[in-house]
């Protein structure tokens, strides 16, 4: 008898469809065949599901069976497999009736013993099981509760198989669980974050910041040691405006794929915040690999990737500049190609010099002109060109941090940055192709929102030819002058908000 179940293949951190066909009482050797390109963990399901049966109070069929898993052009991977082959197996010898689970999307790991175990990409089974007009999704209680946050999609968690049974056969009741139960939806606690309040002086690289968060801008942080690069860099998540709900599930997405929402740190409803170290490799920071998984450049999409000492990351800083330009990542292999989305604002820090004492007033800087030369290099022009704002954060004298005041707190500034997102959500609301944010405009949006009159263009067209900036630094010191306006809350772009843009393009002056 033939029996079929639906379910979902994770690619890259898409789900796309995949039917299960389970045939059983076939004549031959009692034996079972897993075909339609399956990946060693998924043949080996059959053993699992064999003693999960057993354990539940069912059996394998004592027959020839033939599981197929279609599309046969898909590569299927992994455990995920195996609650739907059970139920395929117990609707073809009729312990179920198929029709009572064939509106859902179906998938879980299974124990022995019968439990189910998490399994990677729930948000993106239940976007296919909508996409796909199914009524819900049945899935492990821990990735039920990631799935529990897509609109329109019942997402039932059931603990172990026999429950699941019982269930499909009317026998006990499970409701679907609440988006406002799923721990996916709880904002962090902001008592014992870092605050801006701790940061003393650098009045200029915090002002730099907040126009950096209030339009989605590129910030780059140059300073000495101590000068407190990193502790600023490491309170920006205090500032940032939370995601909408479409926001959160792509970042939720990108990390159920990347198998990282089991970890309890990742199971706010905020903005990712990543901070690879430069030892990192290629494939870590662009992602990919022999079973490719989203790198850290898509594991901070929608929010903020941290690079500190820039130019020790090397050559393959160059991967991120066509991610920066196109906010998506495309990984081409013999198999075939994956897209990663990483739409994120770049955060990096880096010392003037590679002693790092270039033009601190209390310690002498021991480079020759050659080596400073030599270390800025190494972050190369084009890459520095897609960095929207550059700020110095010099060395603190010691009378500031010898002062009791706290500085402003970082719910002040999300105050005036979240005041600046509304007005560019209002500004682009009902675009055919609305930016998010004022970083994220095209030329004619460029052209709309951000006109200069006689004067001010001028002063631009000096600042060009002074500093020699190219054609994209034009409409990049547009885009940050449209933020610094918005913070004012001005129609218009003053001269002052342009001179302050063009201020930001320390590095080009030098």
């Amino acid at each position: 008898m033939l029996a079929r179940v639906n379910s979902g293949a994770l690619v890259g951190v898409e789900a796309l469809p995949v039917e299960i066909e389970v045939n059983s009482g076939e004549r031959g050797e009692p034996k079972t065949f897993v075909v339609g390109l399956p990946d060693a963990a998924v043949k080996e399901s059959v053993n699992r599901v064999s003693s999960a049966l057993a354990n539940s109070g069912f059996a394998m069929p004592l027959t020839k069976m033939t599981v197929n898993l279609a599309p046969g052009d898909i590569r299927k991977e992994g455990p995920i497999y195996d609650l739907p082959i059970s139920l395929g197996i117990l609707a073809s010898t009729g312990e179920l009736d198929e029709s009572k689970f064939s509106d859902y999307i179906i998938a879980g790991e299974l124990s022995l013993s019968g439990a189910l175990r998490q399994i990677s990409g729930g948000v993106s089974l239940a976007l296919l099981a909508r996409r796909s007009g199914r009524r819900g999704v049945i899935l492990p209680p821990e990735s039920a509760a990631e799935a529990a946050l897509v609109d329109g999609v019942d997402a039932y968690a059931p603990r172990d198989l026999r429950e699941l049974v019982d269930f499909l056969r009317g026998k006990v009741e499970l409701e679907p669980l609440k988006a406002s139960e799923s721990p996916f939806n709880l904002p962090q606690q902001s008592e014992g974050m870092p605050d801006f309040a701790d940061v003393k002086g650098q009045h200029q690289v915090r002002r730099a910041v907040e126009v950096a968060v209030a339009g989605g801008h590129n910030l780059l942080m140059v300073g000495p040691p101590g000068s407190g690069k990193s502790m600023i860099a490491k309170r920006i998540p205090s500032i940032m405006p939370l995601p909408t709900l479409d926001e959160f599930l792509e970042i939720l997405g990108i990390y159920s794929a990347a198998g990282l929402t089991q970890f309890s740190e990742n199971k706010f409803f905020r903005r990712p915040f990543r901070a690879p170290h430069h030892t990192i490799s290629r494939v870590g920071l662009a992602g990919g690999g022999p079973n490719p998984k989203p790198g850290e450049v898509s594991l901070a999409h929608n929010g903020v990737l941290f690079l500190d000492e820039l130019p020790e990351f090397g050559s393959i800083l160059d991967n991120l500049r066509q991610p920066m330009e196109d906010g998506k990542l495309t990984i081409s292999r013999a198999a075939g190609k994956i897209t990663y989305p990483c739409k994120f604002m770049l955060v990096a820090a880096m010392n003037p010099c590679k002693c790092g004492y270039l033009g601190d007033p209390r310690r002498r800087c021991s480079c020759t002109p050659a080596q400073v030369q030599a270390y800025r290099a190494r972050v190369s022009g084009p890459m520095l060109d897609r960095i929207d704002i550059h700020v110095e954060a010099s060395a603190l004298p010691i009378s500031d941090l010898a002062k009791a005041a706290k500085s402003e707190t970082s719910a002040e500034i999300r105050a005036r940055v979240e005041a600046a997102r509304e007005i560019q959500k209002r500004r682009f609301a009902g675009l055919k192709r609305a930016a998010k944010v004022n970083a994220a405009m095209t030329g004619a949006q460029i052209a709309k929102f951000c006109a200069l009159d006689g004067p001010q263009t001028a002063i631009l067209t000096a600042a060009m030819e002074e500093l020699g900036l190219s054609a994209r630094a034009w409409d990049r010191i547009l885009k940050v002058s449209r933020t610094i306006a918005d913070l004012d809350a001005s129609e218009k772009i003053q001269t002052h908000h342009l001179l302050e843009a063009i201020n930001y393009r320390s590095l080009d002056r030098q």
